[in-house]
């Protein structure tokens, strides 16, 4: 992850949410991936990205999932770390256990909104540079890279101070949320020339124009997150096929993975191999 940052061009991390995802998304050949709060609280608790989830959900959810990436690297949200310095360092430890590569530690008052949502309100700067601070001086070994959501509540001059604030604590990047257009992007790179840039692809955020890779890469972005887009597009192959079933008593009309794919995602055959290898017949 921590290479990723300092590669020559942008690197693209889609959502993963369980096993079979992480699988998929390494079979397609990403060399990173990105487990969001809001898909785990959607999938986990059925609940909006309202501060439900705490670190520990995302946590077991990411140890769950690390195996099938195969040494992917997974970038993780933290949210706010869950409180205040402590927590986030606990939060921290409890990431690197589980595989995490690296997280983004927000700097919203807890409990957090979803960042396209209005009615944020954020934390002191100095609260949340010592929060950064306590994070990197843990020693976990995971990329930190610092979120702001101060663009839409106090604008981008804010945004930009706290960016400086949180690189100067120890951050290994910044994400200023909501921020993707190409001017805004230049004016983060310009006062924070050399530090790696993450933006976000979310749907939350409507139908923006996304800027080309190539100029993503000018403005010193390096990590380009797609959250959602892989369970969007599964919850409405799974509508559909409900829906088929509901009207027609079959889903034979609807695109679905075949068995066969399915069963190689789930390792069926080296399971069922070495289930026979070890099988012992004892005599009646």
């Amino acid at each position: 992850m921590r290479s990723l940052l300092h590669a020559p061009g942008v690197t693209h991390l889609p959502g993963v949410y369980d096993p079979l995802t992480a699988a998929l998304a390494a079979r397609a050949g990403f060399s990173a991936v990105h487990l969001s709060g809001a898909a785990v609280a959607a999938l986990a608790l059925g609940l909006p990205d309202l501060g439900y989830v705490h670190g520990t959900h995302i946590a077991d959810r990411a140890a769950a999932l690390t195996p099938a990436l195969g040494g992917v690297p997974l970038l993780a949200d933290a949210d706010t770390g869950y409180g205040n310095a402590l927590h986030a360092v606990w939060t921290a430890r409890r990431y690197a256990a589980a595989g995490v590569a690296g997280l983004h530690l927000e700097d919203q008052v807890s409990p957090k909104r979803c960042g396209h949502l209005a009615g944020k309100d954020l934390v002191d700067v100095r609260v949340a540079a010592a929060k950064i601070r306590a994070v990197a001086e843990a020693a976990t070994g995971l990329v930190l890279v610092a979120r702001t959501d101060a663009y839409t509540v106090t604008g981008l001059d804010d945004a930009i101070g706290r960016c400086l604030a949180y690189v100067d604590a120890g951050a290994d990047a910044v994400f200023v949320e909501g921020v993707t257009g190409a001017a805004e992007l230049a004016a983060v790179h310009a006062a924070l020339p050399g530090v790696p840039l993450v933006v976000n692809r979310s749907e939350a955020a409507g139908a923006d124009v996304f800027l080309k890779d190539a100029d993503l890469t000018a403005v010193g972005v390096r990590l380009v997150l797609h959250p959602v887009a892989p369970l969007l597009a599964a919850l409405q192959a799974a509508r559909a096929a409900y829906a088929a079933i509901a009207a027609h008593g079959t889903a034979a009309g609807v695109t679905r993975l075949p068995w066969d794919a399915f069963t190689g995602l789930v390792g069926q055959g080296s399971a069922l191999a070495l289930d026979a290898q070890y099988a012992v017949e004892v005599p009646a």
